[in-house]
């Protein structure tokens, strides 16, 4: 009887052990798991983070290749931009379609990811490259403006000296008159100041000596003006060239012209109506107004 109480008592010791081994083991696994779902738990935070870190840079990449194509205007490089920019979109749009958990599928796009930061890298090597040369041809271009500008103004200043000089030579080929004096006379050939009595008007002048113009024979034309300063004139078809407008003239005289100081008269004859004011006279020669006077009849 003893001995059955000790192996009794023996056999209730083991299951105790046993039960207690299976408790230990149940709370060990228990305390696995849990640690084991709060691990799985963390890695996908951290893989959802990770995600979203990725897809806000994919999205930054996207921005950047749109500014740096606003001050391009290389279509080559532009078109490049452009694809660059549809290819890491369409990267960003896979990594939005998979999940946190799809560890191979992240890794994937992970290392697209590296890529397309590289690709970036070199083409703002690329666009600073091209800005610095821009930059200095700009600079270049500005110098050669300027470089321009001034010899254009060197030119029209030679230009406008020039265009004096041959004014200056011009004027010194011109005859000139000097002296000139414009009387009327009446019927007996006395000196009138009385225009009813006027018959006659007389001209005189000289021809300043000039050695510069060629000479030969000249025509000397005269233009007299009433006081409404309508021309006296025999004939509507007796006109001269001045200034590219057909002038009417009241008289005109043939000199031969040597070069020398010479002493010109010429007359107009009144047949018509004078009314009292102030006549003037021009004279021109080749085209140009060598001089003009006056006379006032009462």
């Amino acid at each position: 009887m003893e001995e059955k109480k000790k192996t009794g008592g023996a056999g209730v010791s083991v299951l105790i052990v046993l039960v207690a081994l299976l408790i230990g083991a149940s709370v060990y696994l228990y305390l696995s798991l849990r640690d084991k779902g709060r691990e799985i738990e963390e890695m996908t935070q951290l893989f959802e983070l990770e995600k979203e870190e990725m897809e806000n840079e994919y999205s930054g990449f996207a921005v950047q290749y749109d500014e740096m194509k606003v001050h391009l205007s290389n279509d080559s490089l532009i078109r490049q931009l452009d694809k660059e920019k549809q290819r890491t979109q369409q990267l960003l749009e896979e990594l939005r379609q998979t999940k946190a958990t799809n560890a191979a599928e992240i890794t994937r796009l992970k290392k697209e990811l590296a890529t397309v930061r590289a690709v970036m890298r070199t083409y703002v090597i690329q666009i600073d490259s091209l800005d610095q040369v821009n930059k200095q041809l700009a600079k270049e271009n500005t110098r050669v403006r300027q470089q321009y500008q001034e010899q254009t103004k060197v030119v029209e200043q030679l230009t406008v000296d020039k265009e004096k000089a041959e004014e200056k030579v011009a004027l010194a080929s011109q005859l000139d008159a000097a002296a000139i004096t414009v009387s009327t006379r009446n019927k007996r050939g006395k000196e009138e100041k009385k225009v009813k009595n006027v018959t006659q008007f007389v001209v005189n002048f000289t021809i300043v000596k000039n050695i510069t113009v060629q000479t030969g024979e000249k025509i000397v034309y005269l233009r007299l003006t009433k006081p409404d300063g309508e021309p006296l004139v025999k004939d509507a078809a007796n006109t001269f060239k001045y200034e590219n407008v057909n002038l009417e003239y009241s008289a005109k005289k043939y000199i031969e012209y040597t070069g020398e100081q010479q002493e010109v008269t010429m007359y107009w004859d009144v047949e018509e109506y004078l009314s009292a004011g102030t006549y003037n006279a021009y004279l021109f020669v080749d085209g140009v107004m060598i001089g003009e006077q006056s006379v006032t009849l009462n």
